[in-house]
């Protein structure tokens, strides 16, 4: 029997950022991701899951 396991990985980091809402910190932080100005590596790993796909 041939079985698909699909493998997710998780990385996480926590950006602090001055702003004067919640709205203008997380565009800042997702153009920042975006200009990858910050980048996240193995180091930031968090949680690795195993799932059967059907």
């Amino acid at each position: 029997m041939v079985y698909k396991i699909e493998i997710i990985e998780t990385l996480s980091k926590t950006v602090e950022i001055e702003a004067e809402d919640y709205t203008e910190a997380k565009n800042e932080v997702e153009r920042m991701y975006n200009d990858e100005e910050v980048v996240l590596t193995a180091d930031n790993h968090t949680n690795t899951e195993f799932e059967l796909i059907i």
